[in-house]
């Protein structure tokens, strides 16, 4: 029977498309996902407030099984082309790495094959089934039968474990696909805080599990990441697994975990050459970018003694350079997922920057002759800058002054925010807890871990790490470090993150923000702040941050730095160097009573194209709607033309323009959509909603209808008058009251000449309502 409204896309999916897809064969409980969210929406930062965009869906999600999709299906409404919603399907497609891509709007299926790049149209009694699809995809990747049962291995899903994101699937599916196919050495690029051992952990099992591969050793370079990694991800292998702790094998384990360290040994020592070459048939390098990426390192020696394993490299952060290249040993990555990808998914935090410029950093700083440091030295008569202090000489005055401005930022904000404090070298670090306790002298009272420096010389400061890790334990709130925390640390919580460092590697960099980029929102972390003292936040506009294998590093700066996470371990990393004799060491010219003040800070926001922005929300606002129309004409134009103004207002806020939190910033509570954008972007007067009613009803637009139809329009204008247009283009509220007492949605339709009679009502209100 016809209906007297056209068919929403809801009701073409219930009616049509739906048993349709069913009818070929797919479960609707274990084989279709509806509304399938595959990111979360990117959150957007101005001032203190954010707020989480609309994540991305995808109408139809159809798996072959758990985390094998094969299919995207977009629906349109039953008026609308076949192929309406195929641009968005290969979009979506595309981005989940899935071969097949339909568009349907309830009368058929238009297929797009993104194996071939091919296109046909499809009855609705056609659509294919799950073999079907299964067996071409089986057919284009030519997988031999003991390729196809390892790709067909499940994934791990116990009462622990949770389902992946669309990225680390991608990422699984890629690298065992690959260890079937025979490939020995493979490389994941993951930003930090997007799951990397997660992912190493499905790679594993899927392996171990279909017995392609039986003996397993997960290298890490951090004593607390091996922990970390057991008591985590890995915990589902449970007994099978085996942490070597004194470089002795027992051989009746599967999964082996260890540090780098201890199996290198040094260059009398070779711990690792007590195992048989052949002993592991997989080896996963976390962090592969550190010592096992340069050539002749003592680290890289353990993978090519055990050369006939399957290697896998993680990393965030590869590099390339004449020395060091992970793709020259790893090859190509298999995937990759940037911080930049991250951040726009809504799966990481986005950040605030707050450039800090010291008058003593901007301007120099010179002693003059004589002038004797604290130790009773005379102080060398030279130019002295940013890159000097901490390492060759020591303004008391200027640690201060950063602590001072990083405890009035958090007593501004949130005195328990997790804060990380990195320092040019340990002791500089140690002088910063000093300075840090005495400017939060009333919490430390109370709460002595309150500020904890955590280095590799201080067991006391090492031990608090887990806590400080813990999103669930409050202390310590503020650590200081100058290298450990760099990597790895798992850091949930960490809202504020404090750069008085001078830093020209790329590598560290990248690391240092990744401890601030997970998300958590259940403890209120929505993004963090970024405090930089050293000009190190230039190097966000290098197309390096967010792009391509990294170039050399300045070489001033040595990449390894010793790792010492435990004492009774050998030395850390490749760069390790004996410390000096003490008679060689001569203490850092220390001088304090030297002035140092604030003389400038600059706020930046992650901004929608990845980079940072200094404008105000308005300003950054406005900006952001003049790319998508030029001009208020063309604004005007589009808005007019546009039968469902929400559409508009749903594509800016894609783009990274929050009218709810422009409407609370300009105070502008009770204009609607339309006026806020012509006013933010165009400086036009608003009109309120209550103005724009009342004008409709001044004219004499309602009179050409009868009594009974202007009571319909009258109603409807009040509805938009109380919640905007939005109001007006679902008409769905026909059911609801008041209309519910004038009548059916039928009997009201039937007022204005029947549906489409009622629909050029609606459409000529809401030229009325804009009228200029």
């Amino acid at each position: 029977m016809a209906t007297p409204f056209p068919l929403s896309e809801e009701d073409t999916k219930l009616r049509y498309i739906t048993p349709d897809i069913m009818r070929a064969g797919w479960d609707i409980h274990t084989q279709i996902r509806m509304e399938y969210y595959f990111t979360e929406g990117r959150v957007v930062v101005h001032g203190t407030q954010a707020r989480r965009m609309e994540g991305r869906k995808a109408d139809y999600l159809l798996s072959y099984r758990a985390n094998m999709p094969l299919a995207i299906v977009e629906a349109k409404r039953h008026d609308q082309p076949l192929g309406a919603g195929m641009t968005q399907a290969v979009e979506y497609a595309a981005r989940l790495d899935i071969p097949f891509a339909y568009s349907s709007n309830g009368r058929g299926f238009l297929e797009h094959d993104m194996l071939t790049g091919r296109e046909s149209e499809l009855p609705r009694h056609a659509f294919p089934s799950p073999e079907a699809l299964w067996q071409r995809l089986l057919a284009h990747k030519s997988l031999m039968p003991e390729t196809q049962a390892i790709v067909d291995q499940p994934w791990y899903f116990g009462e622990d474990a949770h389902t992946p994101r669309y990225y680390q699937r991608i990422a699984v599916n890629r690298a065992v696909e690959a260890i079937a196919r025979g490939q020995k050495r493979l490389l994941l690029v993951m930003a930090t805080g997007t799951g990397k051992t997660y992912t190493a952990f499905q790679i594993i099992y899927r392996l171990w599990k279909s017995g392609a591969r039986r003996k397993v050793l997960f290298l890490a370079d951090r004593n607390f990441l091996v922990d970390q990694t057991m008591n985590q991800d890995f915990r589902p292998f449970g007994n099978k697994m085996h942490k070597i702790v004194h470089r002795r094998l027992d051989s009746a384990y599967e999964i082996y975990l260890a540090l780098y360290q201890q199996l290198a040994g040094d260059e009398n020592e070779e711990p690792f050459r007590q195992f048989q070459p052949g002993f592991f048939d997989l080896i996963i390098v976390d962090e592969c970018h550190r010592g096992s990426a340069r050539e002749n390192s003592r680290w890289r020696r353990i993978l090519d003694y055990f050369s006939g394993a399957t290697q896998i490299g993680l990393t965030a952060t590869p590099r390339e350079s004449e020395d060091v290249s992970t793709s020259g040993y790893f090859g190509p990555p298999v995937y990759t997922y940037s911080l930049r990808q991250g951040i726009d998914d809504g799966f990481l935090a986005p950040y605030k920057v707050i450039r800090v410029m010291l008058d003593k950093d901007l301007d120099g700083w010179r002693p003059g002759p004589g002038v004797i440091d604290d130790y009773g030295n005379e102080i060398e008569d030279r130019d002295y800058n940013v890159r000097d202090y901490d390492r060759n000489l020591i303004i008391d005055d200027r640690t201060l002054a950063v602590a001072r401005r990083v405890s009035e930022f958090l007593k501004d904000n949130d005195r328990f925010a997790k804060t990380i404090v990195f320092c040019a070298n340990i002791d500089h670090a140690e002088r910063m807890r000093q300075a840090l306790v005495n400017e939060n002298a009333d919490l430390v009272a109370r709460h002595p871990r309150y500020v904890m420096r955590i280095t590799g010389d201080n067991p006391q400061g090492k031990a608090q790490l887990d806590n400080f890790l813990d999103p669930d334990s409050p202390f310590p709130v503020i650590v200081t470090t100058s290298r450990l925390l760099t990597t790895g640390a798992d850091c949930k919580t960490c809202k504020l993150i404090v750069l008085d460092n001078v830093i020209n590697s790329m590598t560290e960099f990248k690391q240092i923000i990744g401890r601030g980029s997970r998300l958590r929102p259940e403890n209120g972390k929505w993004f963090f702040t970024i405090m930089d003292f050293r000009d190190a936040c230039r190097l966000f506009a290098d197309p390096d941050f967010d792009g391509d294998p990294l170039p050399p590093d300045d070489p001033a700066l040595p990449d390894d730095p010793p790792l010492p996470d435990d004492p009774a371990l050998p030395p850390g990393g490749d760069s390790a160097r004996p410390p000096r004799p003490e008679t060689e060491r001569q203490p850092t010219p220390r001088i304090h009573g030297v002035d140092v003040s604030i003389v400038h800070e600059q706020v930046q926001y992650y901004g929608e194209d990845g980079k940072l922005v200094t404008e105000s929300l308005i300003d950054y606002s406005r900006r952001n709607i003049r790319q998508k129309f030029a001009t208020l004409d063309t604004f005007l134009h589009a808005w007019n033309v546009e039968a469902r103004k929400q559409a508009i207002v749903e594509e800016l806020s894609r783009q990274g323009v929050p009218l709810a939190m422009l409407r609370e910033v300009s105070g502008k509570t009770d204009i609607d959509d339309f006026d806020l954008i012509c006013h933010i972007a165009f400086d036009q007067k608003p009109l309120t909603r209550a103005e724009r009613a009342a004008r409709v009803r001044k004219r004499d637009y309602l009179h050409r209808y009868s009594e009974q139809a202007r009571a319909v329009l009258s109603a409807l204008l009040d509805k938009y008058q109380d919640a905007g247009i939005s109001q007006l283009e679902d008409l769905g509220v026909l059911a609801l009251p008041p209309f519910n007492r004038m009548g059916s949605p039928r009997s009201l339709a039937d007022l204005f000449g029947g549906r489409q009679g009622l629909l050029d009502a609606l459409r000529g209100l809401e030229a009325e309502i804009y009228a200029a």
